[in-house]
């Protein structure tokens, strides 16, 4: 499978508990993070929860 990269573009703060969480799974605990991951549905069904705080990186 493809990999892809997802990088955290905005803050955390003031976005709802589960957002938080989600980013916990994804692994983006900072600002500016990128973290390298399978690309599966599990994956990209976590990044369309908070495609406003973080951003796919090539």
């Amino acid at each position: 499978m493809a990999k892809i990269k997802v990088k955290q573009v905005k803050s955390r703060i003031g976005a709802p508990i589960q957002q938080k969480r989600v980013l916990d799974a994804l692994g983006l605990r900072k600002l500016n993070r990128v973290v390298e991951h399978e690309d599966s549905p599990s994956i990209l069904g976590m990044v369309a929860k908070v495609k406003h705080l973080v951003a796919i990186v090539k």
